[in-house]
């Protein structure tokens, strides 16, 4: 047993002993089901969706550094004859190439080389009489194969690191793509290769429309096939979780579900485990990240990025081609590319049936929520700063200001949306609105109460209880002051009782003459209001 070859099962023994395991076992009976033109694998998430944990788990079951039968016996995998005859019987190689890549920086030496001299190493420790040591690694498997017939299982974990972090022109990240092409791309490695498994955050790096190693058939958050449900936990898995530590499932629901693969609902492991460990709801994913990642991509802001990103975070979902991406981190030709690489890094969701991409859910509204707050200064921040200001103005009944707060977001921060009814007009202010997310659960538009339906609905999160119910009514060349009479004609803040005991009524109108906002405030509170003056 090698630190590269043939390790042994300790890693995955340990995790499947914690207390909050969740069995994914079955994706090595789903493996075992590919042919042999499909033993390619590239299979991309976003950090912390049990990558790593997935990978341990091949290393286990492949190994021939261990014995795993004890441990995969009371798991969910099937023990079918096809399990039993593949279990614990190749050489497997496993690399954690972002490990790797330090160790080299560390040893200021050339990060592919280093790999590949460890790998060779421990190869000819265990093939002394096959190896001479002058061999690359493709050549060195395909030797122990031809000699041995003995095939290998390939596992590279973080196999992106390199696309990622280092510059498109930097000449070792050049070397690493033609070091990948040469272990699996050759003419031999059909031969001598088992199962090749790479994961990480991004798909395959495409060049010239293709995919740098073209024989990998890739999983990845916009096609993820039939893996959806092996990657991630899914909602069963977090219902059960809930179940047994009596835990608020539809809160759990809220927060950390709307990743939807293929049809199947995937939560992140990491939030849900920190959720049910902590009994708090809270934004877990991004302490592991960082928001590098949002700063850089989101200052692109080519063709309109910020409109659509500002869109989705009022909950609208918008269409999306996903085709084209180069996936390196680079390289963009459009909005498109970069709203689909947020997508693989987590930051968005898409429903490959619709071609729709959103926000999934209020732990990444609160992501872009901090990001704003992170001092970067950029246009998102400047944005972020005025819709406090907004919130600020209604909780302070300042309507002129609300009025004004409303145009300016529209002209300068979204002004594709074209105003033409109060669909139109609804969405710039639940743009506008945004700060909201921090103190109040997300907008729902069309809140059926009273004798209609409310056009926007403001509840407080039940931490913020103290801060008043919002209840907006909206028209489209009309006058604010009809929109605050239809509240009350309509009797909206009457059913909203046990919600506060304090409702503010707010009516906004966009006069289509003189292409200005107006706003009345009022105050509603146990069937007594009172109106306030200087009506903006």
């Amino acid at each position: 047993m090698g630190r590269f070859l043939n390790k042994g099962n300790e890693k995955f023994e340990r995790f499947s002993r914690t207390k909050y395991f969740v069995d994914k076992t079955a994706f090595l009976n789903r493996l075992l089901e590919l042919d042999d033109d499909e033993k390619f694998i590239c299979n991309s998430r976003p950090r912390r969706f049990g990558k790593s944990v997935t990978a341990d788990m091949l290393v286990a079951y492949f190994s021939k550094g261990a014995d795993s039968k004890s441990l995969f016996a009371p798991l969910a995998c099937v023990k079918n004859d096809k399990f039993l005859e593949n279990l614990n019987r190749f050489d497997t190689i496993f690399v954690d190439i972002q490990a790797q890549y330090a160790e080299a920086r560390i040893k200021k030496v050339q990060a592919n080389e280093y790999i590949e001299r460890n790998i060779l190493k421990e190869l000819q420790l265990d093939d002394p009489g096959v190896l001479t040591g002058q061999e690359t690694l493709a050549e060195a498997l395909a030797k122990i194969f031809y000699e041995t017939g003995r095939q290998f299982v390939i596992i590279f974990d973080e196999w992106d690191y390199p696309i990622r972090e280092l510059e498109k022109d930097m000449t070792e990240r050049e070397d690493y793509i033609e070091f990948l092409r040469g272990l699996f791309k050759n003419s031999d490695a059909r031969d001598y290769i088992r199962l090749a498994y790479l994961t990480g955050i991004l798909p395959m790096i495409r060049a010239k429309g293709q995919s740098a190693v073209n024989n990998f058939r890739e999983y990845t958050m916009v096609k993820p096939k039939d893996f959806g449900a092996f990657i991630g936990f899914t909602e069963e898995e977090t219902l059960a979780l809930c179940k047994k530590y009596q835990i608020d499932f539809q809160k759990m629901k809220e927060w950390y579900n709307g990743y939807y693969l293929n049809g199947t609902a995937v939560y992140n492991p990491l939030s849900v485990v920190e959720a049910v460990s902590n009994n708090d709801f809270d934004q877990y994913w991004t302490e592991t990240g960082t928001y590098e990642d949002i700063r850089e991509l989101v200052n692109i802001n080519m063709d309109g990025l910020l409109d659509c990103i500002l869109l989705m975070l009022s909950g609208e979902k918008i269409s999306l081609n996903v085709h084209g991406c180069k996936n390196d981190m680079h390289t963009f030709a459009n909005k498109d590319q970069v709203i689909t690489t947020l997508v693989h890094l987590g930051y968005f969701a898409y429903n490959c049936r619709t071609r729709e991409v959103y926000i999934p859910n209020k732990e990444i509204q609160r992501v872009f929520h901090d990001y704003a707050s992170y001092g970067c200064h950029d246009r998102f921040t400047e944005f972020a700063g005025y819709s406090q200001e907004m919130l600020v103005a209604i909780q302070n009944k300042d309507q002129v200001l609300v009025g004004k707060l409303v145009q300016l977001i529209h002209n300068e921060f979204v002004s594709s949306i074209r105003y033409n009814d109060e669909n139109s007009l609804c969405c710039v202010v639940m743009i506008a609105m945004l700060a909201s997310l921090r103190n109040y659960h997300k907008a729902i538009r069309e809140f059926p109460c009273g004798k209609g339906f409310a056009d926007l609905l403001y509840l407080p999160l039940s931490k913020d209880a103290n801060v008043p119910v919002i209840l907006v009514e909206l028209k489209w060349d009309k006058s604010a002051v009809a929109a605050i009479a239809q509240i009350r004609e309509r009797q909206y803040p009457e059913s909203l009782e046990d919600y506060a005991g304090e409702i503010l009524l707010v009516g906004i109108d966009y006069d289509k003459d003189t292409k200005e906002h107006q706003c009345v405030i009022e105050t509603y509170q146990k069937h007594q209001s009172i109106c306030t003056s200087n009506r903006g």
